[in-house]
This record gives structure tokens, sequence and C-alpha cells, in this order.
């Protein structure tokens, strides 16, 4: 089998997502995905990266992997050529679960559970897929019941009880974001972190230690106003705090980990074993979060999961993103024996994902499962490509 055509696809309004369509010759498509930064992303796939997979054996899913990630730039971080190997690997393993009529969990070893607990990203419906927002107006209007980013910026708890009615009993939200900006992250005042605090006391007026609460920070804090912030949320007995600082600093992260005394999470930012291994060995997390549409792929996620599991670490993939990566993500966390979440988030699962695939991981009762069938147990709807824009490469391209 060889791949024949190399084709991206972009749909309006989802601005931030770029879709990836592997053909082969033998009428296979493996379905690949990433976000941010889409149109450079776009470019360097078809510049860059067609011309090496043109006529390639797509079962050379390591090897492909190993070419794509050792460019002269980009090798180690989650930039565009790293988002770009990383669509391309997960739609390798699509093709890899068609080609044998196998998921892609059974490809890389097999299940471990039959499903995993879910936390719900407390987002709007378009949080990322429309350029991300890190911050609501109280004047805001919620487009949908699960406008869940409005809810816990005005009542934090009734959101954990809505939530915990649908079997979720975790959450994430980040009511520190808007304070951050004044000072570049070097100082919250007391004023401030008794605004931020508001949400959790709701949250545990109302449910007690029913709900359990992960505390996003965005890497927006030096590490003396993290530290400020750890101080306040101890009361509050945070699941963890996700990226409190800015993650290029492994010995600065471990400072914070041990000062705080609360467990840490990161990150979903870092690319690549290498800079996994290096907040490992410096013992500075507890949670390692990735995200395979940034990372490097299934390929390079897989590795990452083992890695962590020799520092005996649990694992929860990232997604706040689109549907290609959450099924990729759902697929790594049944296999992978350290996950502990999947991270959703129920405005997207519940929307607009429905009208972009044809299928979807299952929700219920607050966990997760994949979809049937073989590969991603997905494919774009056929009416994306009639609507978005779609750009080809073939061997008479290059």
């Amino acid at each position: 089998m060889r791949i024949t055509a190399v084709e991206t696809v972009r749909l309006p309004p989802y601005d931030n997502i770029l879709w990836l369509r592997l053909h082969t010759d033998e009428g296979l498509i493996g379905l690949g995905e990433t976000f941010r930064g889409a149109a450079g992303v776009e470019a360097h796939i078809h510049a860059e990266i067609a011309p090496k997979l043109i006529g390639a054996d797509p079962s050379r899913i390591d090897a492909i992997a190993w070419d794509l990630a050792r460019p002269y730039i980009g090798f180690r971080s989650s930039g565009t050529e790293m988002r770009a190997a990383s669509a391309v690997d997960i739609a390798l393993w699509d093709i890899a679960g068609q080609a044998t009529g196998r998921p892609i969990v059974d490809l890389l070893g097999g299940a471990t559970r039959s499903s995993i607990a879910t936390y719900n990203t407390c987002a709007g419906y378009f949080y990322n897929a429309r350029g991300g927002r890190r911050a609501v107006a109280g004047s805001e209007t919620a487009t949908g019941p699960y406008d869940d980013q409005i809810a816990f910026s005005r009542d934090a708890g009734a959101l954990a009880l809505s939530l915990l009615e649908m079997g979720i009993g975790a959450m994430k939200i980040w009511p520190f974001d808007p304070f951050a900006g004044a000072t570049n992250g070097q100082m919250i005042t007391p004023a401030e972190i008794d605004r931020a605090l508001v949400p959790f006391r709701q949250i545990r007026e109302a449910s007690g230690t029913a709900m359990q609460v992960m505390v996003e920070l965005h890497s927006m804090w030096d590490v003396t106003a993290a530290l400020t912030i750890a101080r306040a949320m101890r009361e509050f007995d945070p699941f963890w705090m996700e990226d409190p600082i800015k993650m290029t600093d492994p010995a600065a992260l471990a400072d914070y980990r041990r000062m705080s005394g609360l467990p840490i999470c990161a990150s979903e930012i870092l690319a690549t074993r290498a800079q996994f291994l290096d907040i490992l060995r410096a013992d500075a997390v507890d949670y390692v979060m990735l995200d395979l549409g940034w990372c490097g792929g299934i390929s390079e996620a897989k590795k990452i999961g083992t890695l962590a599991e020799a520092h005996q670490r649990p694992v929860a993939p990232h997604d706040c993103t689109g549907p290609v990566v959450f099924a990729a993500s759902t697929h790594l966390a049944l296999n992978l024996p350290n996950a502990v979440f999947m991270e959703s988030v129920r405005a997207y699962w519940s929307g607009w994902y429905r009208d972009l695939v044809t299928a979807l991981p299952v929700v219920e009762n607050g966990r997760v499962t994949v979809p049937p069938g073989p590969g991603l147990g997905l494919a774009l709807q056929p009416d994306v490509l009639a609507r978005g824009t779609v750009r080809t490469t073939t061997e008479k391209d290059l």
C-alpha cells in the first residue's frame, strides 16, 4: 500500500482546526487533526511533508514519525512542524486500523480498561475552535445549555450539580486568568484572589467533596504569583494545579511543586518525550498531560505515556480541541495502564463535534469509550468536504 495524496481541510468557523486526509492506492483514507496556527501548519504540510509522504508505505509509522520529527528547526517544540507531524501520525494509525480491521486501541497493545473517567473542561461552545476565549464578560449570553465558561463565572455551584447529574465528578476552571494581564502574571492582589475564589466556594457549598476540581492556570504566572494563588487554593483541596508557570524551566516548576504542596499537572504545550523526560527527571510533575495534536501524535504520546509510567506518574490526555484528537486520545487512554482521566468538553461532544464527524467517543455516566469500528472509528462528514476549503497534493503536484 502506498500514499497517493495528501489532503488538508479547513472549514470556517472552525478557524483553529486543520484536518488532514491521507489517501492510499487501496482506497483507504486516514484522518488526522491538529489545532491552532492552522494556516501555517497547512502550508508546511504541502511544502515540506507531502513530498516525503507521496509514494510512502503508510504502515511504516515509526519510520515516518522519526523522519518528520528531525528537521533542522522545530524538532523539539509544539510549533508548526510538530503539529503537522502530529496530524500525519494520527492519520497513519487510522490507516493501520482500517487495513487490519481493528480499532487503534488494539494496535497499541489492547485495552487495559473498557472506559475511562472523564472530567469536564468548562469551556464555551467555540472556546478553542474560533480562536480561544480565556475570560468572559458578565453581560454575555449563553449560546446553549452547556456554555460552561459563562456558567462557572456566574454560579459554579449550579454547574457542579449539573455535571454530577450527568455522572461527571470532576471539572476544570480558570477563574484566575483575567487577573494575569495587568502585571504580566507577576502579581495578584488579595482582592483579585478573593474574586477568583468565588467559584471554588460555590462548588464546595453546593457539592461538598463530591466534585473534584482542577485549576487551569494556562502558564500565565511567575513562580511567586503562582505560589500566592496556591496558598489561597489549599483550603479547597484542588485535584491539580495545571501549568501554573511557563514550561521553560523544569527546576522552577519543581520548586513550585515543592513549595506549593499541591499536585501539579503539566503540560499540554510540551512536545516530544525529551521535554517530558526533563520535567520527570526534575521531579516537577504529579500528572503528565499531553496533547496528541501537538506532542507528535499517537506514536510519541504512547512513548511519553510509557515514560511517565516508568516514573510512576499517571497520564491525562488533553482535549479541548476537535473531534479527531478527542477520539485518538480516547484510544490511547484506554490502552495506557497509567491513564487516570480523559479530558472532554460537553459543549463540544454534545454539540458541534456531531456536525463534523460520522461518530464520536461515547460519554456516559462520567466515563468515555471509543466509537466502534476500525481505526479511529470515525470519518469527516461528507458535507464538511463540500463546505470546507480542500487543498490536495498528489505526485503530479510535486
